[in-house]
Order: structure tokens, then sequence, then C-alpha cells
């Protein structure tokens, strides 16, 4: 998987949900590390360098999701297994409410992609969980989709690219409506270990259960 295709089924299905649906608006325990993995392409910041445009009377500042997003430090362990911002979370990744942090570790041999989007409401979540939990057979191999105890409908699938270049481990779950996609990608034959990808999920968990607000 050259690109981040996983992200790309999470905004696919948003789409979908967003053509039939009407927009609207304690702390767990931390991640024990482990060997985790690698994306595909950095995401790029669609709001570096923008201006702001004057606001008018009636118009809101648009939302900032970033502040959804765990951060580094939250998932790191001993090196090489530091982890690390590859560049500034994306805000709204495909013109999709939410927000995206590319991570690596140390030596650049294993990468998390953590996605969040926005969707109208919790239904809307689950049914653009539940597209792309039937579309992951098209970005992971020799893996089944597995439940875990995880927000809600958490699901997990560890396997390796298309092309076998790589170990990749999905985890979905949704909180609310916030639908979660997180990639680890590593080097072959060496996927995160389960108990490290679901502690991971359970920090973002958390960062939205405390941020996300209706």
């Amino acid at each position: 998987m050259n690109t981040r295709m996983i992200a790309v089924l999470s905004v696919a299905a948003v789409t979908a949900v967003a053509a039939v649906a009407p927009a609207c608006s304690s702390h767990p325990k931390k991640a024990s590390p482990g060997s985790t993995t690698s994306s595909g392409a950095s995401p790029t910041s669609t709001t570096a360098g923008a201006a702001t445009p004057p606001r008018t009377s009636g118009q809101t500042a648009p939302t900032d999701y970033t502040t959804l997003l765990i951060q580094g430090s939250e998932i790191s362990g001993t090196p090489p297994n530091v982890y690390t911002d590859e560049e500034p979370p994306t805000t709204n990744p495909k013109g999709t409410p939410g927000a995206e942090v590319l991570f690596r570790n140390r030596d650049g041999s294993e990468r998390i992609d953590d996605t969040v989007l926005i969707l109208p409401d919790a239904a809307g979540a689950t049914t653009a969980m539940n597209k792309s939990i039937a579309s992951l057979g098209g970005a992971v191999t020799g893996g089944n989709p597995q439940p875990v105890s995880l927000g809600n409908g958490g699901t997990m699938v560890s396997g390796a690219s298309r092309d076998k270049s790589k170990s990749v481990t999905v985890l979905l779950f949704t909180e609310g409506k916030a639908f979660v996609t997180l990639e680890f990608d590593g080097p072959p034959d060496e996927a995160v270990p389960p108990d490290y990808a679901v502690g991971v999920a359970d920090e973002q968990d958390a960062a939205i259960k405390k941020n996300l607000h209706s």
C-alpha cells in the first residue's frame, strides 16, 4: 500500500454517508510499547500558509479537530519506539470534517497513521465504519477482522500489504459521531503486538471523549 489506503477507504465511506445524512453538529491505561508499523506517504497540512478570510456576520469559526488527535508522547516507549509527528496534522482530510496525523519511530521502520473523521451523528459514524470494514480486504491480506473491546464496534485486522512489503494492522472504532481508523505499518513478518495497538487506540478514544463536544 503505497498510499494510506485505509484512510482513503474511510473517506469514501464518509462521502457515501454524507450523501444521505443531514449535517448537524479517567484516562485509560498507557499503551505498552512494542513493535509497531508504517503508512504510505506523509500527510500534508491543508492549512499551512493559508490566509484566514475575514469573518462576516453569522459565520462561525471552523472547528479545529486536531485537538482530538493523540500525541507522540502518549504512544512512545524506549528507542527506537519513540514516535514523533512526521508532519503537522492534516485538518479535514479529503474534505471530510476531522483530522489526521502520521507518526514514525526513530529509525523510520514503523509508522502509525491516525485518522479521526466526524460524521453528522453516531449512526452515520457506525455506517461509515461498517463500509470500511467491508473494504479491508483491498488493503490488508492474510487476516480476518476480529472484534476488540474498544469504543463502539471495535474491530482489528492484522496481515500484510497486498505487495507483501510490510506488515499492516488496522484498528477501527467509533466514539459518538467520531469514526477512528488507526493503521500500524512495519517490517514484513513483524506485525504490531495486539495489546500495543489496543493501547494506542485506548489513548485515542480517551482524547475524543475529553475533547469532542456536540
